[in-house]
């Protein structure tokens, strides 16, 4: 890498630590309200785990998919969870009338389940077998039943203001054949995804108003480093790829997302109350929904082809710093969609400032497991995880450095915009 591209790097990454470290701690200290005497420790982490297996385990969910999913069920819960303890924070969507009386575990597996059986209706007999049993764990009574109702209400919301939204709509992207223009990539040649530059955000008032200004033109030095940089470290067989940043570019590729572990092993390390993990997960998961949208809205309004296209047809972008090669293969296979810019690092830098904001510091240590890559990897910190996903796409073959640092940009422009404008303390 030469100090240039580095330094963009850097650059991206000081950004986001500047994310994490926008607002004072609000979550981990916050005080602890009475309702939460009622609550069950682990009542969100179990019902993310069973948003995870309706999600990815049975639907197998592509991560851009995937996204809106979890945001509709973290917001649901949260407003439950949050009108129970008397709203200590802004709603999402809804504040329904509470006692504090009301039995939280109740809630969330309502709010959880109404959600998960409506986005899944082909799964609605398991869901059901999963809440009653969930349901006979909390003693029967007023509270169950005012717990159902706050978790009825905030979910109806919830599904009300996701109609009409976007999701599942035209999936093709326009197909180009002049230099610099996206086109579908072997060996798939698969074309996907398009819908979701135009889904509507979950807190962005228009998923356009990050826009940047673009990935560099073909003939400029800044294309031929980011072409250079790809076409040796990203090649399938490259020799100068280590094993690490191998297996680093299989773990970040792995469609069972090492954030979803990311998240639940936080909440348990870190003692979350019901209350602070709820919060915690809406945040991310709101946050990594509205960065996908936006990045997605990038590569439609650029088009810009993948490194695959780019190599192989060197030839014809007028550079001539950049020699054609006809077979050049990627480590990984590239998704079915343009390069610029980067969805994975929009969606990790959008969940990991969040993070970082939520617990207001950096360098809180975790893992997670890759069944893809069978390796574990630990950070330091979260911004060290955004650094890595940068690195970890070009080392796959799949994206340029261009279009990773601005996607992972557009990832904190995202959690800035949400930290300053939703679930803040109204204490």
């Amino acid at each position: 890498m030469t100090g240039q591209v580095r330094a963009r790097s850097k650059v991206v990454c000081a950004a986001v630590a500047g994310i994490l470290a926008a607002a004072s701690p609000v979550a981990v200290t916050a005080p602890t309200y009475a309702a939460e005497a009622n609550m069950s420790a682990n009542a969100v982490v179990v019902w993310d785990r069973n948003a995870q297996t309706a999600i990815w385990d049975v639907a197998g969910q592509q991560p851009q998919v995937q996204a809106r999913s979890f945001a509709m069920v973290h917001g649901a819960v949260y407003d439950a969870v949050n009108a129970i303890a008397g709203r200590p924070y802004q709603p999402y969507l809804v504040a329904p009338h509470t006692n504090g009386r009301e039995s939280v575990d109740a809630a969330v597996g309502t709010a959880a389940f109404q959600v998960l059986s409506t986005l899944f209706p082909t799964q609605r007999e398991r869901l059901e077998t999963q809440y009653e049993q969930w349901l006979t764990m909390i003693p029967d009574g007023a509270a169950r039943r005012r717990g159902v109702s706050v978790g009825s209400q905030t979910a109806a919301a919830m599904i009300a203001a996701r109609q009409n939204d976007g999701a599942f709509g035209n999936p093709s992207w326009p197909v180009g054949t002049e230099p610099g223009q996206w086109r579908p990539t072997p060996p798939t040649n698969a074309n996907d995804g398009a819908w979701v530059a135009d889904l509507r955000p979950f807190l962005l008032p228009s998923a356009s108003m990050f826009r940047s200004s673009g990935p560099p033109a073909l003939t400029s030095d800044r294309y031929a480093r980011d072409y250079l940089e790809v076409k040796a470290i990203g090649r399938v067989d490259s020799s100068i790829r280590t094993v690490d940043q191998t297996q680093a570019a299989i773990w970040w590729h792995d469609r069972h997302l090492g954030e979803w572990e990311i998240k639940r092993q936080l909440a348990e390390n870190q003692r979350l109350t019901t209350l602070q993990t709820a919060r915690m997960f809406a945040m991310v998961d709101l946050a990594e929904a509205d960065a996908t949208t936006a990045c997605y809205n990038e590569k439609r309004a650029w088009m810009f082809w993948r490194p695959i296209t780019a190599i192989r047809l060197g030839d014809t972008d007028g550079n001539p710093a950049t020699d054609a090669d006809p077979t050049w293969t990627p480590l990984l296979v590239t998704p079915p969609h343009p390069d610029y810019t980067s969805g994975h690092t929009c969606f990790t830098a959008a969940s990991m400032s969040a993070l970082g904001y939520f617990f207001g510091r950096d360098d809180i240590p975790f893992s997670a497991y890759s069944e893809a890559s069978g390796t574990t990897r630990y950070f330091g910190g979260f911004s060290q995880a955004v650094a890595e996903v940068i690195e970890a796409r070009i080392w796959g073959g799949i994206h340029t450095r261009t279009a990773d640092v601005e996607g992972a940009r557009i990832g904190a422009q995202v959690t800035a915009y949400m930290v300053r404008n939703y679930f803040r303390p109204r204490r």
